[in-house]
């Protein structure tokens, strides 16, 4: 018989009545939202050529919002596992800080609604909780396989816009890389190619390991064209985090093969990726696109030039005093050293979040009025940058040390309960989540959080730990 409060009726106390099974079906939809939105609301400033970026938030705000309510449901019906509660109380503890960042930080507007272009915010760190929270609450596997396709799905609507960027340098900002390098970089529906690149690289990951343990012919032959679609693209974020992704994804593949005890024919699957990806560069190389002859990466221009000061003028221009922006060594180590001199300054509470940029400014432009709009001040700060591509030392330094320990912990509990799950319960899919996880917390070592990457990635790790208990049942 049906549960209900007082003389309410059946239909109304859904949450009441709701089943696992029941629940893992609704949540299936609300999480592949967080897998696509974003991308989906992207296209249209893409398309348009209109920077309109409240649209991206909006894309993020339907799918939080959705999952806002599905992680309450979650939590109310008990579906998360008892296991959770290191990453629960580390996420917990990241929200509190995050909001005692905010009331510390240089603008609590942009600490809550994140910088426009970036929109990293207090509300984007609860979307994210959300996300994990509802998918660490599915119960049943099948969740978990629909989240792959979608995963795939996201990677290939990219790829869709990326092809149109590189042959036709359309729908683009960065077609130009400096005033004499017309490059074509790939950008996708991702904002950035070294965004679109971590993208791309659990996309990677994602279609090998499915080719692996999908056990229908048509499966196995969407994930092998999917893969190689990805690796040819990644190419063309001509990024040290494509290439590092490309990598970790092959050895997400092989690990998952020696782990499933998978037949060693499937190691030949490392081709889908190797060729596609040696194609790109012989493209190149060939001097079919843009006006460079050679391939090389561009990791510098891209996140200082292209991106930042020209795409949405949340930073000044690369200083070449103090930096060599084609020495991508050169560049990430600028950017660490720059931030753990902010850290320093404010390591409790940091200085806000998606507020990277506040404590580098130096001067109010040439008009020397403070009342100047913030972007012509950002933009005349020369050397000043608003993303370190370094998750640990941005959370570090915008909202304080506390953040980022707890941000280590709950991904380092995470990838644990993932393992030790996958060891009791055998499920593929369990290791499938959790070398994803693993993979993200590496990227997040090259590369930032951001709303094309981190809707994914949040998803993933909640569905790595969602049937750890239920599998040693």
């Amino acid at each position: 018989m049906a549960k209900q409060l007082f003389n309410s009726s059946e239909k109304s106390n859904f949450i009441l009545n709701m089943t696992e099974e029941k629940y893992s079906k609704i949540a299936s939809f609300g999480l592949l939202a967080a897998c696509l939105c974003t991308s989906l609301s992207t296209a249209v400033p893409v398309i348009s050529g209109n920077k309109v970026y409240t649209i991206i938030s909006a894309g993020l705000s339907v799918a939080g919002v959705i999952c806002m309510v599905l992680a309450l449901i979650g939590v109310i019906k008990r579906f998360v596992g008892k296991k959770m509660l290191i990453p629960l109380c580390g996420l917990s503890f990241s929200l509190v800080w995050a909001v005692i960042s905010l009331v510390n930080s240089y603008d609590r507007y942009v600490s809550l609604n994140g910088y426009p272009g970036r929109g990293e915010g207090l509300l984007a760190i609860i979307f994210y909780t959300s996300f994990f929270i509802t998918a660490a609450s599915i119960k049943i596997d099948k969740t978990r396989k629909i989240l792959v396709y979608g995963i795939l799905a996201n990677g290939l609507l990219n790829c869709v816009f990326a092809v149109i960027q590189v042959f036709w340098g359309k729908f683009t900002d960065f077609k130009w890389v400096s005033v004499r390098i017309e490059l074509h970089a790939a950008a996708g529906l991702s904002q950035s190619p070294l965004f679109l690149a971590m993208v791309l690289s659990l996309s990677i990951a994602a279609a090998l390991m499915g080719a692996i343990l999908f056990s229908g012919k048509k499966e196995k032959i969407f994930c092998i064209c999917s893969a190689c679609v990805f690796s040819f693209v990644i190419m063309f974020t001509y990024s040290f985090i494509g290439i590092c992704g490309t990598i970790l994804s092959v050895a997400a593949a092989v690990i998952t093969v020696f782990f499933v005890k998978a037949p060693k024919i499937n190691l030949l699957l490392i081709l889908s990726v190797i060729l596609p990806a040696a194609a790109a560069i012989i493209v190149v190389n060939a001097g079919i696109i843009g006006n460079v002859k050679g391939y090389r990466l561009y990791d510098g221009r891209i996140l200082w030039f292209a991106d930042s000061y020209t795409r949405i003028n949340t930073s000044g221009n690369f200083d070449s005093d103090l930096v060599d922006i084609d020495d991508t060594y050169d560049v990430y180590y600028t950017l660490n050293r720059k931030t753990l001199d902010i850290i320093s300054g404010c390591p409790l509470t940091g200085t806000g979040p998606d507020q990277l940029i506040y404590p580098q400014i130096y001067t109010y432009g040439p008009a020397g009025s403070e009342s100047s709009l913030i972007e012509d001040i950002l933009i005349f700060n020369k050397g000043t940058f608003d993303k370190v591509y370094n998750e640990y030392l941005n959370t570090a330094a915008t909202r304080g040390i506390p953040s980022v320990a707890a941000l280590i912990a709950v991904l380092t509990g995470v990838i644990t309960i993932g393992f030790k799950g996958y060891r009791k319960s055998k499920n593929p899919m369990t290791l499938c989540m959790t070398l994803l996880t693993s993979m993200g917390a590496l990227l997040f070592l090259i590369g930032c959080s951001n709303t094309a990457f981190s809707p994914i990635f949040w998803v993933i790790s909640g569905a790595s730990v969602s049937l750890v208990d239920k599998s040693e049942k």
